[in-house]
């Protein structure tokens, strides 16, 4: 017997995981229940290059490169 295609797990290219081995075994119960909520780059930038980010006591720098991708360093 053959597998069909549609059996097959989906492949993704931007984390080179196939979907259904990253699911296995991992408890969805409160993830699912809850989305994590998603805050637009403009909005903590407000128009600056960079912007410092307090955490934990900790200050971090999160900051727009030219080619607009976000860079968090410690």
């Amino acid at each position: 017997m053959y597998a069909t295609l549609s059996a097959r797990p989906q492949f993704n290219p931007t984390s080179g995981e196939n979907a259904n081995g990253v699911l296995q075994g991992m408890d969805m119960g409160k993830a699912a229940a809850k989305p994590a909520s998603a805050v637009e780059s403009r909005d903590l930038l407000k128009g600056q290059k960079a912007v410092e980010i307090l955490h934990n006591g900790c200050i971090y720098r999160l900051q727009n490169t030219k080619l607009g991708k976000l860079i968090l360093t410690k």
